[in-house]
């Protein structure tokens, strides 16, 4: 393979991996734009309209650790063909729905699915398999691939949904991930060893990451034991069940229609999200850069509370003849999932980085708690109330705590505790 690319072909996973990323950021960013019209077009509330966004997103965190078990026991490439694959198969069948179960079943459970396989839980696992070097850097740019698929997709499909209905920004979106299928399956590769390599930046077979070959359900599972006895466990969890709550259950799923009930129209409103996502790339790449050079838990106490702030002030932007949205916008999106790579650090620096992908993943399942919390929490707030001031106010304060919890996080390794569990030592 090294003959055959005058680069490591670490690049090219990277590459592939950054465009699934970006897809898969597409699909979780179209609950937003289709809330309004399924509202209209089936009668169904904003509650129960939520309810499925909820499960998509509770799904879409707790597969995470199974999905880093199931990559190390048969491979990223297969992974990521089954989930993308799942994908195609819950939204094309949505287009064909008549009840409001019919949206739980294929939006939430089987989207929800597909789209936790193809989530930073992947991003973190090629990270730390493929790479030596540049590993914070990398990570944030993974990252940052959500805001790329927000800025690509959310003005086409909501325009698209505007002008030609929402099935055919459905159907729109199957035919990129149709698209994606093949060139994941003949490009992807599992490990630097399936291509006679060493890890980008290695000098030495010990430095790279490999893979644990255990029962993926088992390791899962052992990993939240550990993970449950540890008190810096339950503070980076707990940080990123707000980090969730904050961004893809609140703002992510309800700023659009929350929008829509001040008179902003839809596209506008989708534009703001692209406008976060323009920024928030800056900020995650910008994040990853930094996590590798300064202390990671002031990096999480300044994106915490600067988040906490911009929300608590976000109810007197809805204004549109004002540009305090945009500016909203801008502020917001810098931060946006900027937390990412200085977690994944942390993690990586406590728990040890041939286990960051379980570890983490299960820090993400408490993310996407968090966002099905909020993804319905704020969903019932507007049905009683008739607006989501209360919700903004409340995620914003808690940011501002998690802001100064985050120092409570001790960097003093853990890795000792791993292997002292049989079923999860590698």
């Amino acid at each position: 393979m090294s003959r055959r690319f005058p680069f490591h072909y670490a690049w090219i996973v990277l590459i592939v991996t950054f465009f699934t990323l970006i897809v898969a950021a597409g699909v979780r960013s179209m609950p937003g734009i289709l809330i309004v019209p399924l509202e209209k077009e089936f009668g169904w509330d904003r509650s129960a309209v939520s309810f499925a966004v909820s499960v998509n997103l509770l799904l879409y965190g707790l597969v995470g650790p199974f999905a880093a078990g199931l990559m190390n026991r048969f491979g990223i490439k297969r992974i990521m063909v089954f989930a993308l694959t799942l994908l195609i198969s819950g939204i094309l069948l949505t287009t064909i729905m008549r009840t409001n179960w019919e949206l739980v079943v294929l939006w939430g459970v089987m989207v929800g699915f597909g789209s936790g396989m193809a989530a930073l839980v992947l991003g973190a696992t090629v990270v730390n398999r493929w790479f030596v070097s540049h590993r914070g850097l990398l990570m944030g740019i993974l990252t940052a691939s959500t805001a790329t698929g927000q800025i690509i997709f959310l003005p086409f499909l909501a325009a698209l949904t505007e002008q030609e209905g929402w099935r055919n920004a459905v159907y729109a979106v199957a035919s990129i991930l149709g698209i994606l299928l093949p060139t994941v399956f003949f490009l992807m590769k599992d490990s630097p060893k399936q291509s006679g390599l060493l890890p980008y930046g290695a000098k030495s077979e010990e430095e790279g990451v490999l893979p644990v070959s255990g029962n993926p359900f088992i390791e899962a599972i052992s990993a939240l034991r550990v993970g449950l006895r540890s008190r810096n466990f339950w503070l980076l969890a707990g940080s990123f069940f707000v980090c969730g709550a904050s961004t893809n259950g609140l703002v992510g799923t309800h700023l659009v229609p929350a929008c829509s009930d001040h008179g902003i129209p839809e596209v506008r409103a989708a534009g703001l999200l692209a406008l976060m996502g323009i920024f928030d790339l800056i900020g995650t790449v910008g994040s990853g850069w930094l996590s590798d050079r300064v202390n990671n838990k002031i990096l999480l106490f300044m994106y915490y509370g600067l988040r906490g702030i911009s929300l608590l002030l976000l109810p007197q932007a809805f204004d549109p003849e004002s540009n305090k949205l945009s500016i909203f916008a801008v502020f917001y999106g810098l931060d946006w999932i900027a937390t990412v790579p200085p977690t994944v650090a942390l993690t990586a620096k406590i728990f040890g980085r041939e286990k960051v992908g379980l570890m983490f993943g299960w820090v993400v399942a408490f993310h996407q708690i968090g966002a099905a919390v909020a993804a319905f929490g704020a969903g019932y707030i507007r049905t009683v109330q008739g607006e989501y001031d209360l919700a903004f106010m409340f995620a914003g304060a808690l940011c501002v705590i998690t802001a100064l919890g985050i120092f409570a996080v001790s960097t003093e390794k853990e890795e000792g505790k791993l292997s002292e569990t049989p079923e999860f030592a590698s």
